[in-house]
């Protein structure tokens, strides 16, 4: 089971049904096979060979799907490119992929031609809407090609995507996701997140990244409708989904709180609204009560990554607001392995062999994944995915712990955890706590260096419309809501938290605002 297949079979059974809706109009399954194949042949007939790179620069739209799917059944391997990205940072990732192609929206004419002189190894480049000089009109190149499925055998573990990582930790790895890890994300998300054939679904998140690319698939395998917006607009999604009575959405919890907050909330119709799924970020308890309080029981929690799409899922009657203790402590959690996805917590320093001793339920641990939608290895990067791969695992770097259920809590990222006189203090757990208060909205922690403790929390909080609140109060709130140690010794409101394109919030920014606000004066005393 290949991409190509899944589009050949959308099209035999789903053929006359809509299947994507933009503000320039609708398409269906049928019509978007014959155009995907026919990008996929174009390419083919310009003597692009097997497994090719193809970069593709574009925002949510048809035909950043129809490249995407079409590389995947002519063998290629699509590059989608994160247009968010200055154009220094474009060129050194097609340089590491060395694309030969390069298919860009209009808009993007002045990065594309930046690429077009800084990457020799493009040698086939064209450009979707207005025409830009020296590049082929897209539509010419889809006209002039075959619209039947290309005469290529693809693999189940050829490469089907190369997604590069944010890098907000370093240089951005290219990710190389197997049509058999695609075909398994998707199949699998729509089989445990609920897609229906009749679902009429919002994707706002980006497609260049795994998660609108997956999310958008899960919906799409099941026969539904996407609607695609080509960039997050809160007032456009509530009426979109007033108009056109959509069912399904995935949403990052940021988007989320913006929805509640939106002052055409109480006049927008969203009872059609049975499924959101959250992804790219946890959602603090108080903000999910306020959505299941609004929305109903709707919401499913995806918990993965790039390099492994499928971890855990927090399904919707999983978010029931009226169970006992336990249930209402998996309100925090990601939820429960999906089939065939193995989770193991391993102590942090330990030896990483596969019989490596496993913590104990409760205890925090480095998160490990295993399962079939795990990725084939970082591009040009054998080093690198040795030791990410090492014992068959996928090492995710991010801090979390099972409890006797299975639900896997995550508590931090690796390099965020804190450590503070001795003892592990993890920034959700303090988030969790700030976001408890009724004058916070948001709350995001990080570690500053503390000459006497080694560490000391550092906490940015947004505050609530119409609220005011001291440092000393949030602080005292803390001390209730977790141990002294635990609560911040630096307290900074600010109007919004920055974050990457995926919705998470850029915790890089904030520890080196922290590290210069605490070195230039203590704003609380600890």
């Amino acid at each position: 089971m290949n991409v190509g297949s899944l589009v050949e079979r959308n099209a035999l059974l789903f053929g006359q049904r809509i299947a994507f809706v933009t503000e320039d109009g609708r398409l269906t399954h049928a019509e978007f096979a014959a155009r995907v194949f026919a990008f996929g042949n174009a390419l083919l007939d310009r003597g692009v060979g097997h497994q090719g790179r193809v970069a593709i620069l574009m925002r949510n739209r048809i035909e950043c799907l129809e490249a995407m799917y079409g590389c995947g059944c002519a063998g290629l391997i699509g590059v989608p490119l994160n247009w968010r990205l200055a154009p220094a940072e474009l060129i050194r990732i097609v340089e590491d992929c060395e694309a030969e192609v390069l298919v860009y929206e209009a808009g993007f004419s002045a990065v594309a031609a930046a690429l077009l002189n800084a990457c020799p190894s493009i040698r086939c480049h064209a450009s979707v809407g207005d025409s830009v000089a020296g590049s082929e009109a897209y539509e010419d190149m889809l006209r002039k090609a075959s619209a039947h499925r290309p005469a290529v055998d693809v693999d189940d573990e050829a490469i089907e995507s190369l997604v590069y990582t944010s890098g907000t930790t370093g240089a951005a790895k290219g990710v190389m996701l197997s049509h058999r890890a695609v075909v398994e994300a998707a199949r699998a998300g729509s089989w445990e997140g609920g897609a229906q054939p009749t679902d009429r679904t919002l994707i706002v998140m980006p497609l260049f990244h795994v998660g609108g690319k997956i999310e958008q698939m899960s919906f799409w395998l099941s026969g539904a409708t996407t609607y695609l917006q080509s960039a997050f607009d809160v007032a456009g999604a509530l009426a979109l989904i007033d108009r056109e009575r959509l069912t399904a959405a995935h949403l990052a919890p940021t988007m989320i709180a913006m929805l509640l907050d939106h002052p055409d909330l109480p006049n927008i119709d969203h009872r059609s609204l049975r499924l959101v799924h959250y992804a790219s970020a946890p959602m603090a308890v108080p903000l999910l009560r306020r959505a299941i309080v609004t929305f109903g029981p709707i919401f499913v929690q995806l918990y993965g990554m790039t390099e492994c799409v499928l971890g855990t899922v927090l399904k919707a009657h999983h978010h029931a607001l009226d169970g006992g203790p336990a249930a209402m402590r998996r309100l925090a959690s990601a939820g429960q392995p999906y089939l065939g996805v193995d989770v193991r917590i391993e102590r942090v320093g330990t030896a990483t062999e596969d019989d490596a001793p496993a913590c104990l339920p409760g205890d925090s641990g480095e998160i490990l994944l295993r399962g079939p939608a795990l990725m084939t290895g970082y591009w040009n990067r054998t080093g690198q995915t040795i030791e990410t791969l090492r014992g068959g695992w996928m090492h995710t770097g991010d801090i979390g712990y099972l409890d006797d259920e299975g639900f896997l809590f995550v508590v931090d990222r690796k390099k965020d955890m804190i450590v503070s006189g001795g003892e592990n203090i993890y920034s959700r757990e303090v988030e969790e706590a700030l976001s408890t208060h009724s004058a916070v909205r948001e709350a995001a922690v990080v570690g500053v260096p503390d000459q006497t403790w080694g560490e000391s929390v550092f906490a940015f909080v947004t505050i609530a419309p119409g609220s005011v609140v001291t440092s000393d109060e949030l602080i005292a709130h803390c001390r209730r809501e977790i141990a002294s140690y635990k609560k911040p010794r630096f307290i900074k409101v600010v109007e919004t938290l920055p974050r990457i394109f995926n919705g998470k919030i850029d915790k890089k920014a904030l520890r080196a605002l922290a590290n210069e606000e605490a070195a230039q004066a203590p704003l609380q005393a600890r």
